[in-house]
């Protein structure tokens, strides 16, 4: 189990880690164009947690590849750190350890095996994955894959952490215990993240803000701040009324 002190709330008066100005993206498809974003603007400061929230299809992985270079706006600006992106599947490959596949980061960049194991293996300690180095993919739970899949994109050294829905595959108790990991993980090894969550609960307990976007094409109708520091529980009254201010801004029964 990862510990970490409780800390005093961020100042995220500091630089700009992620800046999405007015980004606007459409696609060409047998059925003609879908505009997947219009005009969608979000911040994050380095060191804070953005998790963004809409209805489905809104544009939200979108948005991630935008903030990872995997693709460009057709208009407007997006300027970050360098990014990395989680995407929803672990996408562990099945042939390799949970330590090489955690290691393959470090391993595209041209790190050796032997190398690129020894970084790895200290954080399987940390992660609460000791003992599981040798372990398949398929001998893992849901969970453990994903804190491998996790670790994988830390150890890609990068700034900014682009998480698409990382436990929406996973049953409801698993999910809420990878939150309470999670957030605990980040205040160990502190990085900028914009975080897509299908579920507004979670995006308060780990936010820092939570941005809502609307149905597409997707654009940014709310910005909620969360004064309380992480960990948060959902009976903080803090993340009872983000939930809250996120579903009217959804349109959704609170």
């Amino acid at each position: 189990m990862i510990e970490a002190p409780v800390k005093e709330p961020r100042d995220l008066q500091g630089p700009i880690g992620v800046q999405v100005e007015d980004a606007s993206r459409t696609f060409l498809t047998r059925r003609g164009e879908v505009k997947a974003l219009e005009q969608m603007s979000l911040r994050a400061h380095r060191g804070e947690i953005v998790a963004v929230v809409g209805p489905s299809g809104c544009g939200k992985t979108t948005l991630l590849e935008l903030i990872c270079g995997l693709q460009a706006p057709d208009a407007g600006a997006v300027r970050c750190d360098p990014a990395v992106l989680m995407p929803q599947r672990d996408l562990l490959l099945p042939w390799l350890s949970a330590l090489d596949n955690a290691a393959l980061a470090l391993r595209v960049h041209g790190i050796g095996r032997d190398q690129a194991r020894d970084a790895a293996r200290p954080w399987f300690q940390r992660f609460g994955l000791a003992g599981f180095e040798l372990a398949r993919p398929a001998e893992l739970s849901g969970g453990m894959r994903q804190r491998v899949s996790f670790l994988r994109s830390l150890l890609a050294g990068k700034p900014v952490l682009a998480l698409d829905e990382p436990f929406a595959a996973l049953d409801a108790l698993t999910r809420s215990e990878m939150q309470g990991w999670l957030a605990h993980a980040l205040e160990i090894e502190s990085r900028t993240v914009v975080l897509v969550s299908h579920d507004v609960e979670e995006a308060a307990v780990l936010g820092d803000r939570v941005v809502v976007m609307s149905a597409r094409p997707g654009r940014a109708i709310a910005d909620i701040a969360i004064d309380e520091p992480r960990p948060r529980r959902v009976t903080d009254q803090s993340v009872i009324e983000a939930r809250a201010r996120a579903l009217e801004a959804l349109g959704l029964p609170r």
